[in-house]
């Protein structure tokens, strides 16, 4: 394989993460739900995804529209980890 091809293989890869936290947030909502395993799962999960778009992005130039779709949706399920961790520092407990 070339580096085209296995970059585009990688830019598609890079959106799964983002499928997968948005499934498992639906699974594990509720008031009974173990926010410390969601957080370390979707933590885990886009920073995979951000390394697989970087990577790709690198690889392949012709694919950059799915690179960035996956950077950014990964970012986004960062950043709300984050402010999941956040929430609970300053909750009272």
């Amino acid at each position: 394989m070339d580096k085209k091809s296995v970059g585009k293989i990688l830019s598609f890869t890079s959106l799964v993460p983002v499928i997968v936290s948005i499934i498992i947030f639906f699974k594990l909502r509720g008031p009974d739900a173990d926010i410390y395993m969601g957080i370390t799962i979707f933590s885990v999960l886009s920073i995979t995804g951000i390394t697989l778009a970087i990577v790709s992005w690198i690889l392949s130039k012709k694919s950059i529209p799915f690179s960035i779709v996956g950077l950014l949706g990964n970012a986004f399920v960062l950043i709300g980890a984050f402010l999941l961790i956040l929430a609970m520092g300053i909750s009272p407990q």
